[in-house]
Protein backbone atom coordinates (compact mmCIF):
# COMPACT_ATOMS: atom_id res chain seq x y z
CA UNK A 1 0.00 0.00 0.00
CA UNK A 2 1.33 3.51 -0.93
CA UNK A 3 1.51 6.11 1.71
CA UNK A 4 1.75 9.92 1.13
CA UNK A 5 3.05 13.14 2.91
CA UNK A 6 0.68 15.42 3.03
CA UNK A 7 1.81 19.06 1.76
CA UNK A 8 -0.68 21.31 3.75
CA UNK A 9 1.75 23.05 5.23
CA UNK A 10 1.71 24.12 8.74
CA UNK A 11 0.72 28.04 8.01
CA UNK A 12 -1.87 26.70 6.07
CA UNK A 13 -3.68 24.55 9.27
CA UNK A 14 -2.96 27.77 11.08
CA UNK A 15 -4.60 30.06 8.86
CA UNK A 16 -7.59 27.90 7.57
CA UNK A 17 -7.71 28.18 11.75
CA UNK A 18 -8.01 31.41 12.00
CA UNK A 19 -9.98 32.16 8.99
CA UNK A 20 -12.89 29.42 10.39
CA UNK A 21 -12.65 31.26 14.05
CA UNK A 22 -13.75 34.69 12.27
CA UNK A 23 -16.69 32.53 10.94
CA UNK A 24 -17.77 31.28 13.97
CA UNK A 25 -18.52 33.08 16.93
CA UNK A 26 -19.89 29.48 18.86
CA UNK A 27 -16.28 28.17 18.25
CA UNK A 28 -14.10 31.24 17.96
CA UNK A 29 -12.18 30.38 21.24
CA UNK A 30 -11.50 26.72 20.25
CA UNK A 31 -10.54 27.38 17.08
CA UNK A 32 -8.17 30.23 18.57
CA UNK A 33 -6.33 27.68 20.83
CA UNK A 34 -6.06 25.73 18.21
CA UNK A 35 -4.40 28.07 15.81
CA UNK A 36 -2.12 28.48 19.07
CA UNK A 37 -1.40 25.08 19.05
CA UNK A 38 -0.96 24.95 15.64
CA UNK A 39 2.03 27.44 15.69
CA UNK A 40 3.96 25.81 18.48
CA UNK A 41 4.05 22.48 16.53
CA UNK A 42 5.11 24.32 13.47
CA UNK A 43 8.26 25.92 15.68
CA UNK A 44 9.21 22.32 16.64
CA UNK A 45 8.46 20.56 13.48
CA UNK A 46 10.73 23.51 11.59
CA UNK A 47 13.19 22.66 13.65
CA UNK A 48 13.34 19.02 13.91
CA UNK A 49 13.58 19.67 9.91
CA UNK A 50 16.60 21.09 9.95
CA UNK A 51 17.88 18.31 12.44
CA UNK A 52 16.68 15.91 9.77
CA UNK A 53 20.10 14.78 9.07
CA UNK A 54 20.75 13.55 12.55
CA UNK A 55 17.18 12.03 13.46
CA UNK A 56 17.23 8.11 13.63
CA UNK A 57 13.43 7.41 13.86
CA UNK A 58 14.39 5.88 17.91
CA UNK A 59 12.76 8.02 20.28
CA UNK A 60 14.84 7.14 22.81
CA UNK A 61 18.30 8.52 20.84
CA UNK A 62 16.17 11.52 19.72
CA UNK A 63 14.43 12.95 22.66
CA UNK A 64 17.11 15.44 23.12
CA UNK A 65 16.16 16.90 19.92
CA UNK A 66 12.70 17.01 20.56
CA UNK A 67 12.90 17.66 24.67
CA UNK A 68 13.47 21.78 23.45
CA UNK A 69 10.19 22.02 22.28
CA UNK A 70 8.84 21.16 25.66
CA UNK A 71 9.00 24.72 27.11
CA UNK A 72 6.81 26.45 24.25
CA UNK A 73 4.23 23.63 24.44
CA UNK A 74 4.41 23.94 28.16
CA UNK A 75 3.60 27.99 28.10
CA UNK A 76 1.15 27.87 24.99
CA UNK A 77 -0.81 24.73 27.23
CA UNK A 78 -0.76 27.08 30.22
CA UNK A 79 -2.32 29.96 28.09
CA UNK A 80 -4.66 28.05 26.16
CA UNK A 81 -5.32 24.60 27.64
CA UNK A 82 -8.96 24.42 29.78
CA UNK A 83 -7.73 25.01 33.48
CA UNK A 84 -7.41 21.08 34.01
CA UNK A 85 -5.01 20.09 31.93
CA UNK A 86 -2.93 23.50 32.55
CA UNK A 87 -2.31 22.12 35.91
CA UNK A 88 -1.82 18.76 34.40
CA UNK A 89 0.87 20.44 31.96
CA UNK A 90 2.65 22.66 35.32
CA UNK A 91 2.59 19.81 37.55
CA UNK A 92 4.23 17.75 34.19
CA UNK A 93 6.96 20.33 34.21
CA UNK A 94 7.37 20.35 38.19
CA UNK A 95 8.45 16.63 37.72
CA UNK A 96 11.52 16.90 35.48
CA UNK A 97 12.88 16.13 31.97
CA UNK A 98 13.06 12.19 33.26
CA UNK A 99 9.75 11.74 34.04
CA UNK A 100 8.69 13.97 30.95
CA UNK A 101 10.68 12.01 28.51
CA UNK A 102 9.51 8.59 30.66
CA UNK A 103 5.89 9.67 29.58
CA UNK A 104 6.77 10.43 25.79
CA UNK A 105 8.72 6.91 25.06
CA UNK A 106 5.42 5.46 26.70
CA UNK A 107 3.44 7.37 24.04
CA UNK A 108 5.02 6.68 21.49
CA UNK A 109 5.30 2.79 21.67
CA UNK A 110 1.19 2.86 21.51
CA UNK A 111 -0.48 3.22 17.94
CA UNK A 112 -3.02 5.53 19.43
CA UNK A 113 -2.14 8.22 21.68
CA UNK A 114 -4.39 9.20 24.35
CA UNK A 115 -2.19 11.94 26.33
CA UNK A 116 -2.69 15.55 24.93
CA UNK A 117 0.56 16.65 26.01
CA UNK A 118 2.74 14.09 24.29
CA UNK A 119 0.28 14.33 20.97
CA UNK A 120 0.88 18.12 21.11
CA UNK A 121 4.63 17.29 21.20
CA UNK A 122 4.63 14.00 19.02
CA UNK A 123 3.07 14.71 16.21
CA UNK A 124 5.96 17.68 14.89
CA UNK A 125 8.26 14.43 15.37
CA UNK A 126 6.43 11.90 13.36
CA UNK A 127 5.67 14.77 10.97
CA UNK A 128 9.45 15.60 10.20
CA UNK A 129 10.45 11.69 10.49
CA UNK A 130 7.69 10.97 7.75
CA UNK A 131 9.24 14.33 5.93
CA UNK A 132 12.65 12.65 5.95
CA UNK A 133 11.45 9.44 5.12
CA UNK A 134 13.12 7.93 8.35
CA UNK A 135 11.17 5.16 9.68
CA UNK A 136 10.22 4.87 13.48
CA UNK A 137 12.63 2.20 14.89
CA UNK A 138 10.57 1.73 18.33
CA UNK A 139 7.07 2.13 18.08
CA UNK A 140 4.75 -0.71 16.80
CA UNK A 141 3.60 -1.21 13.02
CA UNK A 142 0.80 -2.92 13.49
CA UNK A 143 -0.80 -4.81 10.15
CA UNK A 144 -4.12 -3.30 8.54
CA UNK A 145 -5.26 -1.10 5.80
CA UNK A 146 -6.63 0.88 9.18
CA UNK A 147 -3.14 1.73 10.14
CA UNK A 148 -0.55 4.21 8.89
CA UNK A 149 1.77 2.42 6.33
CA UNK A 150 4.43 5.32 7.39
CA UNK A 151 4.54 5.04 11.22
CA UNK A 152 1.98 2.52 12.57
CA UNK A 153 -0.83 5.18 14.03
CA UNK A 154 -4.47 5.10 13.87
CA UNK A 155 -6.54 7.41 11.53
CA UNK A 156 -7.69 11.12 13.04
CA UNK A 157 -9.88 11.57 10.35
CA UNK A 158 -11.27 10.43 6.12
CA UNK A 159 -11.32 12.53 3.75
CA UNK A 160 -13.11 12.67 -0.20
CA UNK A 161 -11.75 13.55 -3.51
CA UNK A 162 -12.44 13.46 -6.82
CA UNK A 163 -10.18 11.11 -8.91
CA UNK A 164 -8.22 13.89 -10.48
CA UNK A 165 -7.44 15.05 -7.31
CA UNK A 166 -6.35 12.19 -5.22
CA UNK A 167 -4.49 10.11 -7.32
CA UNK A 168 -6.88 7.25 -8.16
CA UNK A 169 -9.91 8.85 -6.68
CA UNK A 170 -11.71 7.65 -3.43
CA UNK A 171 -11.74 7.94 0.12
CA UNK A 172 -7.85 8.22 1.82
CA UNK A 173 -7.51 8.04 5.92
CA UNK A 174 -5.09 10.43 7.20
CA UNK A 175 -3.13 9.61 10.03
CA UNK A 176 -3.49 11.40 13.61
CA UNK A 177 0.55 10.71 14.53
CA UNK A 178 2.36 11.48 11.46
CA UNK A 179 -0.31 13.28 8.88
CA UNK A 180 0.44 10.69 6.24
CA UNK A 181 -2.72 9.74 4.28
CA UNK A 182 -3.15 6.68 2.29
CA UNK A 183 -5.90 4.92 0.63
CA UNK A 184 -9.35 3.55 2.04
CA UNK A 185 -12.10 1.38 0.90
CA UNK A 186 -15.13 3.39 0.69
CA UNK A 187 -17.92 0.95 2.06
CA UNK A 188 -15.40 -0.30 5.56
CA UNK A 189 -15.30 0.25 8.91
CA UNK A 190 -11.77 2.24 9.68
CA UNK A 191 -11.72 0.44 13.07
CA UNK A 192 -13.02 -2.99 12.67
CA UNK A 193 -13.09 -3.54 8.87
CA UNK A 194 -16.57 -4.21 9.22
CA UNK A 195 -18.07 -4.29 5.53
CA UNK A 196 -21.64 -4.89 5.62
CA UNK A 197 -23.13 -1.58 4.20
CA UNK A 198 -26.52 -1.98 6.27
CA UNK A 199 -23.76 -1.62 9.64
CA UNK A 200 -21.99 1.46 8.24
CA UNK A 201 -23.87 4.98 9.14
CA UNK A 202 -23.35 8.05 8.06
CA UNK A 203 -24.46 11.70 10.04
CA UNK A 204 -24.32 15.09 8.66
CA UNK A 205 -25.79 18.18 10.14
CA UNK A 206 -26.58 20.90 7.96
CA UNK A 207 -24.06 23.49 9.86
CA UNK A 208 -21.22 21.36 8.36
CA UNK A 209 -21.98 20.00 4.48
CA UNK A 210 -18.37 19.06 3.87
CA UNK A 211 -18.24 16.97 7.17
CA UNK A 212 -20.03 13.90 8.09
CA UNK A 213 -19.80 10.91 10.85
CA UNK A 214 -19.23 7.35 9.71
CA UNK A 215 -19.77 5.24 12.21
CA UNK A 216 -19.84 1.91 12.60
CA UNK A 217 -22.81 -0.37 14.81
CA UNK A 218 -20.58 -3.67 14.64
CA UNK A 219 -17.82 -2.07 16.89
CA UNK A 220 -19.79 1.39 17.56
CA UNK A 221 -16.36 3.62 16.88
CA UNK A 222 -16.38 6.88 14.26
CA UNK A 223 -14.07 8.73 12.51
CA UNK A 224 -15.12 11.91 10.71
CA UNK A 225 -14.97 13.24 6.76
CA UNK A 226 -14.23 15.44 5.37
CA UNK A 227 -15.74 15.70 1.78
CA UNK A 228 -13.33 17.97 -0.29
CA UNK A 229 -15.12 17.19 -3.50
CA UNK A 230 -17.84 19.64 -1.61
CA UNK A 231 -15.46 22.69 -0.30
CA UNK A 232 -11.71 21.81 -1.85
CA UNK A 233 -10.74 24.82 0.28
CA UNK A 234 -11.10 22.48 3.59
CA UNK A 235 -8.31 21.22 5.32
CA UNK A 236 -8.71 18.13 6.52
CA UNK A 237 -7.20 18.58 9.90
CA UNK A 238 -8.83 21.42 10.68
CA UNK A 239 -11.96 21.41 9.23
CA UNK A 240 -12.19 18.23 11.49
CA UNK A 241 -11.32 20.00 14.60
CA UNK A 242 -14.33 22.87 13.94
CA UNK A 243 -17.16 20.55 13.71
CA UNK A 244 -16.25 19.45 17.20
CA UNK A 245 -20.05 19.48 17.87
CA UNK A 246 -20.72 16.57 15.29
CA UNK A 247 -18.08 14.84 17.78
CA UNK A 248 -20.21 15.41 20.99
CA UNK A 249 -23.36 14.36 18.87
CA UNK A 250 -21.28 11.27 18.02
CA UNK A 251 -20.51 10.46 22.31
CA UNK A 252 -24.24 11.14 23.20
CA UNK A 253 -25.39 8.27 20.86
CA UNK A 254 -23.14 5.83 22.44
CA UNK A 255 -20.21 6.20 19.54
CA UNK A 256 -16.08 5.98 20.22
CA UNK A 257 -13.52 7.54 18.31
CA UNK A 258 -10.82 6.01 16.74
CA UNK A 259 -8.84 8.81 17.79
CA UNK A 260 -8.57 11.90 19.54
CA UNK A 261 -7.99 14.84 17.98
CA UNK A 262 -5.46 17.65 19.30
CA UNK A 263 -8.04 19.38 21.23
CA UNK A 264 -8.92 16.23 23.18
CA UNK A 265 -12.43 15.49 21.03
Amino acid sequence: MYARIVRDSWRARIDRSQELAEADPAARSLLRSYACLLGVQRDCAERLDKMSGTLTGSLDHDLEFVQPCIPAVLSALDAVAPPDLAADARRLLDQGDDAIGSMLLDEWSRSAGHSFFAKVVLQPYASALATAAIRPADRPMRAGDNFCPVCGGAPQLAFLQTAADADGGGRHLQCATCFAVWPFRRVLCAHCGEENEPRLGYFQSSAFEHVRIDACETCHHYLKTIDLTRLGLAVPLVDEVAAASLDLWARDHGYEKIEFNLIGL
